[in-house]
C-alpha cells in the first residue's frame, strides 16, 4: 500500500476524526448540563461515552499517522470537516439522547465509508479497527434507543 492508495482512506479517517471531536465535546456538554429525574443515569452514561470517544479519537489519529499522513488537529479544521454539528447546552434529556442517536448514525455512516475504501486497498488494520467501533456504536445506539422508549 502506498501513499496515493491510502489518501482516500486518510481523507475519510480525517472526516471521522473531525466528527468524533465534535461528538466528544457534545458529550461533555451534555454531561455537564444534564438536569432532571434522569440526571444520575445520563450523567454517568455521557461520561462513559466521552471517555470512549476520547480513546477512539487517539486511535484514529494514530492510524492516520501510521498510514504516513497527518491527522487534522485544529478545532477550526474539525468544524469545517465535520458532519456532526454543535448542540445547545440547555435542552431536555430526551432531546440530548435523540441528538446523540442522530450523531451515532453519522459516525456509523462515516465508518462504513472508510471501511469500504480501506477494503479496496487491503488495509486490514483500518478495517479491523473500524469494524470493532461499529459493533460498539451499534450496541450503544440500541441502548440509547431503548432508554428513549421508556
Amino acid at each position: 500500500m502506498n501513499n496515493a492508495e491510502s489518501l482516500p482512506v486518510v481523507k475519510e479517517l480525517n472526516k471521522l476524526l473531525a466528527d468524533y471531536h465534535l461528538y466528544y465535546q457534545k458529550l461533555r456538554n451534555f454531561h455537564w448540563n444534564i438536569v432532571g429525574h434522569n440526571f444520575f443515569d445520563l450523567h454517568l452514561k455521557f461520561e462513559e461515552m466521552y471517555n470512549d470517544a476520547k480513546i477512539k479519537i487517539d486511535e484514529i489519529a494514530e492510524r492516520i499517522l501510521t498510514l504516513k499522513f497527518h491527522p487534522l488537529s485544529n478545532y477550526s479544521d474539525y468544524i469545517e470537516n465535520a458532519s456532526i454539528k454543535e448542540s445547545p447546552s440547555l435542552i431536555k434529556d430526551t432531546e440530548m439522547v435523540s441528538i446523540l442517536l442522530s450523531d451515532n448514525e453519522i459516525l456509523l455512516e462515516k465508518m462504513r465509508e472508510a471501511i469500504k475504501l480501506a477494503s479496496g486497498i487491503e488495509d486490514e488494520a483500518t478495517v479491523d479497527m473500524l469494524g470493532s467501533y461499529i459493533g460498539e456504536l451499534e450496541k450503544n445506539t440500541w441502548m440509547l434507543g431503548a432508554w428513549l422508549d421508556k
